[in-house]
């Protein structure tokens, strides 16, 4: 395992990185979720690497975790997309060409316009709770969420992970998917542009959306693509139904690289 700052111009990201012995090609990319950062991965990035035979790659966007703070200014609704760009050009920067993607939640939403815009280095795909467009459960969650995140003693937890970014990590996920102008984000157009095997895997309990997130990315990305609703899980399977979610994954990628 190696941690490792890389910069992007005038930013830094931290990335982790977990080599095996064997296939050196594609490489298992991790991207995490709306409050996430490396750390809160936990082991589950390593667990998959084993199950896969892959190298794995991790990294904290900017604004969370290790890396650089955000910008100045509010997101914009393309935040996704400009996200996606940052993607590969980290992935340059690491010298990494194929990858299979891992998106939770805004990661996986990343993931799917990453592989829809350069299909040509992207073998797979597994998303976990990710949106493709904003429905009201996923705006009441966001809400009620707001209250909860009201709470010092979540604010402390979160600065663990992202120290005194925490709280600009927090208004970047509630104030943007609040706004007036994000409730018609919508990035189902991208979808048939998915030349890969696509995994889209949610939990039936999820706080922040419905299957007709998961059937959405199934009927846009083709016939190549398959969903996995898992019962009495919400919006983090790969920690709720951990052995699941491995096991289905490395099923999933041995046949969409065999």
């Amino acid at each position: 395992m190696t941690d490792q700052d890389v910069r992007l111009g005038n930013i830094v990201l931290r990335t982790r990185r977990f080599r095996r012995a064997g296939r050196k090609s594609p490489v298992l990319v991790f991207l995490h979720d709306s409050l996430g950062c490396i750390e809160t991965w936990r082991d589950f990035p390593q667990s998959l690497s084993a199950r896969a035979g892959l190298d794995a790659f991790v990294y904290d966007r900017r604004g969370y975790g290790r890396s650089s703070p955000f910008g100045a200014g509010r997101r914009t609704i393309r935040y996704l997309h400009e996200e996606a760009g940052a993607l590969f050009a980290l992935l340059d920067a690491a010298g990494i060409g194929r990858s299979v993607l891992f998106g939770h939640s805004d990661g996986g939403s990343i993931a799917l316009i990453a592989a829809a815009e350069q299909p040509g280095r992207v073998d797979a795909v597994i998303t976990e709770g990710a949106h493709v467009f904003v429905e009201d459960a996923t705006l009441d969650g966001v809400r009620e969420a707001r209250t909860i995140f009201e709470s010092p003693e979540l604010r402390e937890r979160l600065a663990r992970y992202h120290g005194s970014k925490a709280d600009a990590v927090v208004s970047a996920w509630i104030d943007t998917w609040l706004s007036p102008e994000f409730r018609g984000w919508n990035i189902e157009s991208c979808l048939p542009r998915i030349a890969c095997p696509v995994l889209a895997i949610q939990g039936r309990r999820d706080e922040y959306g419905t299957e007709a997130q998961v059937e959405a990315i199934v009927r846009g990305a083709g016939p190549r693509a398959r969903s996995l609703m898992l019962p009495g899980v919400g919006h983090t399977p790969h920690r709720d139904a951990a052995a699941a979610v491995l096991a289905a994954s490395a099923e999933f990628i041995a046949s969409a690289l065999a």
